[in-house]
């Protein structure tokens, strides 16, 4: 059973939690974004004072995506205050990428749960296709893959939710593939 509330603490209830702002109520902590950098799959380095992302605007949720065709993933804030949207343009130096889509026929039309696995350099790069869904926003439905200063990708491989497997490359990076599933037990 919950307790009283203590209005000295600014608790407060209300019933359906959408009218929380409508009734003069704010849930905001305004703890600072943050961005983090993958060191070599070992680590993350915290750059956020690097990148400017660090408002605190009460962000909600990002999206990470290419939206500018270069091949460099971009971020997108939703907040609650400071600006409903802001728009993170990744200038880090341009290296190699990959973009996959996927067209299902037997699995789900955009291959949603399939597995995409590249090999470049000696590394395995693996992504599972679910496009992340947060508060007010939706990540595209593709795989991006960071290839460093790679000049090739050894191989991709596509495990589709229906079981068929698909294996193709050599193939060269810096490019928008879109991958459309044999309609049969057949692979590439």
């Amino acid at each position: 059973m919950p307790g009283s509330l203590d209005s000295t603490l600014k608790e407060f209830w209300v019933e359906n939690p959408w009218r929380i702002a409508s009734e003069g109520h704010n849930l905001s902590c305004y703890e600072r974004n943050r961005v983090f950098l993958n060191s070599k799959g070992k680590d993350f380095l915290e750059i956020s004072h690097l990148t400017g992302a660090d408002s605190d605007g009460d962000g909600r949720s990002v999206i990470a995506a290419d939206f500018r065709n270069s091949g460099m993933m971009d971020l997108v804030v939703r907040q609650c205050g400071g600006g409903a949207l802001l728009y993170f343009e990744n200038k880090m130096e341009p290296k190699g990428w990959l973009r996959i889509s996927l067209k299902g026929k037997k699995s789900n039309k955009q291959g949603i749960g399939a597995k995409v696995i590249v090999k470049v350099n000696g590394l395995t790069l693996v992504r599972e296709l679910y496009p992340a869904n947060t508060y007010c926003s939706q990540s595209p439905c593709e795989a991006h893959f960071g290839l460093g200063d790679a000049q090739k990708v050894d191989s991709l491989e596509v495990r589709w939710p229906s079981g068929i497997v698909q294996t193709m490359g050599p193939l060269t990076p810096n490019q928008k593939l879109e991958i459309t599933e044999p309609a049969g037990d057949e692979t590439k």
